[in-house]
């Protein structure tokens, strides 16, 4: 499945264009019928045009699929007795939140996660707190209810750069019931590191018959060696 037609598609329907969302889930679905995700962002779409019955079968379709969908239960629910959209289902989220940026943004699985009835009132555009604790980042939702904890090698990280100014935000990217995924973004960074990344991307540097005093580290391998110096200890405490 083209991962930027669906980036698309989420776009459309954050943007409030239901009818180009309609056509970009349809395309999808033609090459992945089996498309959950896809199946329950064109049945938004249709009840967001006026056209329940279509919206409701497409759900339908989507149970059948996934038959404890979380999203898809919570919403048939929700429409059970709805018989025609005044075009404002939820409101509209700012696209941005789910655009990821090099450096600023990363995806991540949460672990240690809350019991599905909370996690069935999650909607993807959802904003979450992330508490820095002792060892560990907790995602918070709104309402004040525990959801889960980031990765350790992301929660060690996000806490040392915090340490020196760095600070982020959260948003709930989807959740059903193979996990909850948060996208995280750099909201703000102090300008003594202006060039050094949140999430630098992963590489691997091969140097091969090379005498050590000719090799030099780059400019990001001196940033983030700043970053995590004495972080090996506090890693390794941190995990559990």
């Amino acid at each position: 499945m083209d991962e930027n037609l669906a980036q698309k598609a989420i776009y459309a329907a954050l943007s409030g264009k239901w009818a180009e969302a309609i056509l970009l889930n349809e395309k999808i679905l033609k090459q992945d019928p089996q498309n959950v995700d896809a199946l329950i962002r064109l049945a938004r779409a249709y009840a967001e045009t006026s056209e329940i019955k279509k919206a409701k079968e497409t759900l339908q379709k989507a149970l059948q699929i996934d038959p404890y969908n979380p999203i898809a239960t919570k919403t048939l629910a929700k429409w059970k007795n709805l018989k025609k959209s005044n075009g404002n289902l939820s409101a509209v989220s700012d696209p941005h939140l789910f655009l990821e940026e090099p450096g600023k943004t990363k995806v991540v699985m949460l672990k240690h996660l809350c019991s599905p009835d909370i996690i069935a009132e999650l909607d993807a555009g959802d904003s979450v707190k992330l508490t820095i604790n002792a060892h560990k980042i907790s995602v918070i939702s709104q309402q004040g209810k525990y959801i889960g904890r980031l990765p350790d090698d992301v929660s060690a990280r996000i806490k040392k750069l915090s340490s020196l100014g760095y600070s982020y935000s959260g948003v709930i990217r989807s959740s059903d019931k193979n996990g909850v995924r948060v996208l995280v973004r750099e909201i703000a960074r102090p300008v003594k590191y202006s060039d050094i990344s949140s999430f630098p991307s992963e590489k691997i540097n091969y140097v091969t018959f090379t005498p050590p005093e000719l090799v030099h580290e780059n400019e990001e391998n001196i940033g983030n060696s700043e970053i995590e110096e004495n972080s090996e200890d506090y890693i390794e405490s941190s995990k559990f």
